[in-house]
């Protein structure tokens, strides 16, 4: 197959799971309709190879991964995540209640590594399950390999319905406050927040005009390098995945002026990056026979379901404890199960068809949609990775 072919068929693929994932407002997560796409593909016409083919080789997506996750650690505004304190809490609560049914529960019913395989993508995102399938792989694992990647591309099917239903029971709750005057529009949470202008204190006399995009990838890519060394340097005494250092050091940069916020917007490889990611993450999917996905149905549907019962039952104690609604625990946690932007979808989504009312909108944005928000970023972006740079040196 001719390399620009196979890079049209694989985009395509990514297209159509974009198209029908915004007609059905993200019911049918994309995750799930290029899964399928590219499981009809490997079993009829797609040669094995098609997205190295189309230019991807797992040695540019290893390259992209780093440069994802360091920009990710950019991201963190301390600030706003002191100020969703009890977020964070409940966000952590929940993640420990899928971990604690799954290690529990699950333990009992399948082997150890299916448990360990299973938990970083449900408890996150695309670069959990990207490091559980290549963990998963490298250790010979096959099937455990296709199993990490279908669970985050399935697992969206309990979380948008769970998350709609809970959330639809706090806007009212929220609304009916309103309206007898018990609730208080937050301005700094309804408008969103102006970018931090985040200048380069480690070059204050650098002129913009040096702040060139190959600026902006150079020093990413330096602080990739830098969490590449120190995961070298510890594997004697400790193995710490270098994806979990990345983040770390990405807070870090971003924190002592090295890095700006949203570095890898900025330098314009955001898109590209994720583009490579994706279909990366796709090509696992080449070894994944019919066979083998009739083994993995089973342990997928009972992984979620513990999963999220877990999450169900410590999201309710802690959020019992610390004065939240039972609604607003549950679906702060469920957002581990798709995280952004899914959670400002959802989130808007439900608010709109509440209300027509500005005013009322406005109240139900300001106390529901930051917290979705904050308990997205920490379960997806920095839990997850954590787990899964931990749990990957098991298998």
């Amino acid at each position: 197959m001719a390399q620009m072919l196979a890079l049209v068929i694989v985009v395509a693929v990514l297209f159509i799971g974009d198209v029908i994932s915004v007609r059905t407002k993200a019911w049918i997560p994309s995750v799930f309709v290029c899964a399928v796409l590219f499981l009809i593909g490997y079993w009829t016409f797609f040669p094995q190879d098609i997205v190295a083919t189309a230019g991807i080789p797992p040695v540019v997506a290893s390259m992209m991964i780093y440069l994802l996750i360091t920009n990710m650690g950019t991201l963190l505004s301390i600030q706003q995540l002191k100020e969703q304190w009890k977020t964070i809490v409940i966000s952590l609560a929940g993640i420990l209640g899928i971990v604690v049914a799954l290690f529990g529960i699950g333990a009992l019913i399948f082997d150890m590594k299916t448990v360990l395989v299973a938990i970083p993508p449900l408890v996150g995102g695309i670069v959990s399950a990207l490091i559980m399938s290549e963990g998963a792989s490298e250790a010979g694992l096959a099937t455990l390999s296709v199993f990490a990647i279908v669970i985050y591309a399935m697992q969206g099917f309990a979380g948008y319905p769970l998350t709609s239903i809970v959330l639809n029971k706090e806007g009212k709750r929220l609304l009916a406050k309103f309206r007898k005057g018990e609730l208080k529009v937050d301005p700094a949470a309804v408008e969103p927040p102006k970018e931090e202008q985040n200048k380069l204190k480690l070059f204050p006399k650098l002129p913009e005009k040096y702040n060139t995009e190959y600026f902006k990838f150079f020093r990413l890519a330096f602080v990739g390098y830098l969490a590449y060394l120190t995961s070298v340097g510890l594997a004697p005494f400790v193995t710490v995945s270098p994806y979990v250092i990345c983040l770390l050091y990405g807070i870090i940069g971003a924190s002592i002026g090295f890095l700006e916020r949203h570095t890898l917007q900025k330098a314009n490889g955001f898109g590209i990056a994720i583009l490579v990611l994706m279909l990366f993450v796709f090509d696992g999917l080449k070894v994944a026979t019919p066979s083998m996905m009739l083994e993995i149905l089973y342990p997928l549907v009972v992984c979620i379901v513990l999963g999220v019962i877990g999450m169900y039952i410590f999201s309710l104690i802690i959020g019992k404890v610390l004065g939240v609604s039972k609604e607003m625990a549950f679906a702060v946690s469920l957002t581990a199960l798709y995280g952004f932007p899914a959670d400002y979808i959802i989130t808007n989504e439900v608010i709109n068809s509440l209300t027509e009312d500005e005013k009322e909108r406005e109240a139900l944005t300001s106390h529901m949609l930051p917290p979705m928000l904050v308990g997205g970023f920490i379960s997806v972006t920095i839990v997850s990775v954590i787990l899964a740079g931990f749990f990957v040196g098991f298998l």
